[in-house]
């Protein structure tokens, strides 16, 4: 009898754990985290890689990936094919039962016809993951990016510097109406090209609204003497899409209009050193007043302040008459205003003022103020 209860356990024990599974089909769950970004005519599209199977399995074997763009949406599957991304690397599979997530990338160029015949249009992409039996099970979430064509970059770029700011000239190109929705401008990028951590960024320096084809000429203020920087500039184009909700913080009664923009490819990348070899201007309105009834004599001199950003201080030269102008002041004056005390009576004296910035660039002299002490 105990025999057989221990033999009614085992059998019971075996029958609990159900029938076998099928195998996998190592389908990758399809992704959903595809993007897309355009620059010129390509478009670069990038996901994560699948880690796991739609029926919850790490994925052991790795297949290509199929690339679809579509002028339809939605997608109902991965068609027109217009690119295959080749299997992940050997190594995926470790990063991933590491804990990484590991990416992927793909760059489509977009056709010049599609893009003429369609300017206003919207591209679909998406994709499918296949296994190595060329299976998928679907494809990703649906990315879209408009069509029209970008210009090329301007020709002849140039960066100088002057008293005003960095000079960037260029070779403006001719605008062509593909639509009344579209309309192009140049757009300016500066990066300081100093080795700094981490690595510095490209930011907009400015816009220009691209007009007739020739001269161009954009300034740049907003950079700090004796650094170097890189500059280069694209031309975007700019879709209308027509009007939008607008924002809860947007005013009463305004009309909130849509756009895309694609920036087209990059001139070469200039390089300048904003080296500062230019002086600041020269101080205007100068007066020179006498004081000296009931006190010890001096000359008050007073003029318009110059405004420039690096302005460290003033210079102030007198003299006589027929005889060179002598700098009297030991120290940079800071402030629009000196007293000069070392007078005599009887003489006639005469005073010009010069700026000078913080490289020790000086202005020229002003016009000169002269007084007669009694």
């Amino acid at each position: 009898m105990a025999l057989l209860a221990g033999v009614s356990i085992v059998f019971s024990s075996c029958a609990s754990t159900g029938p076998p599974l099928p195998p996998s089909l190592e389908l990758a769950k399809p992704p959903n985290d595809l993007h897309a970004a355009r620059k010129g005519s390509r478009v670069t599209l990038s996901w994560t890689v699948p880690s796991q199977t739609t029926d919850r399995q790490s994925v052991r074997y790795f297949g290509p990936t199929r690339i679809c763009r579509s002028l339809i949406t939605p997608m109902k599957q991965c068609e027109p094919q217009v690119g295959e991304a080749p299997s992940p690397a050997a190594n995926t599979r470790d990063q991933q039962l590491s804990g990484k997530k590991v990416a992927a990338e793909y760059v489509d160029s977009l056709p010049a016809q599609l893009m003429q015949d369609n300017p206003t249009a919207l591209a679909t992409y998406a994709i499918e993951v296949f296994n190595r039996d060329h299976h998928g099970a679907g494809i990703s979430n649906e990315v879209r990016i408009p069509l029209a064509p970008t210009l090329p970059p301007p020709s002849d770029f140039q960066a100088t510097t002057s008293a005003e700011g960095i000079v960037l000239t260029w070779q403006g190109v001719a605008e062509i109406h593909e639509a009344p929705e579209i309309s192009h401008r140049y757009r300016i990028y500066r990066r300081l090209a100093a080795e700094t951590k981490p690595p510095s960024q490209d930011v907009v320096a400015g816009d220009v609204p691209l007009d007739a084809p020739g001269p161009v000429r954009f300034v740049d203020p907003a950079f700090e003497w004796e650094k170097t920087y890189q500059y280069h500039v694209n031309v975007v184009t700019v879709v209308s899409t027509g009007f939008q909700p607008c924002p809860a913080t947007a005013p009463p009664g305004a009309d909130c209009m849509g756009a895309n923009e694609i920036e087209g490819d990059d001139t070469p990348t200039v390089k300048v050193f904003a080296h500062d070899i230019f002086p600041p201007s020269a101080p205007g309105g100068l007066q020179a007043v006498f004081s000296g009834p009931g006190q010890q004599p001096f000359m008050d001199l007073n003029w318009a302040p110059v405004t420039q950003n690096d302005l460290a201080g003033y210079n102030v030269y007198r003299h006589e008459e027929g005889q060179p102008a002598v700098k009297i002041n030991a120290e940079l004056v800071k402030t629009p205003a000196f007293r000069d005390t070392n007078i005599t009576g009887g003489k006639q004296y005469f005073y010009s003022v010069t700026a000078v910035d913080t490289p020790g660039n000086e202005s020229a002299k002003s016009e000169e103020a002269s007084e007669q002490v009694p």
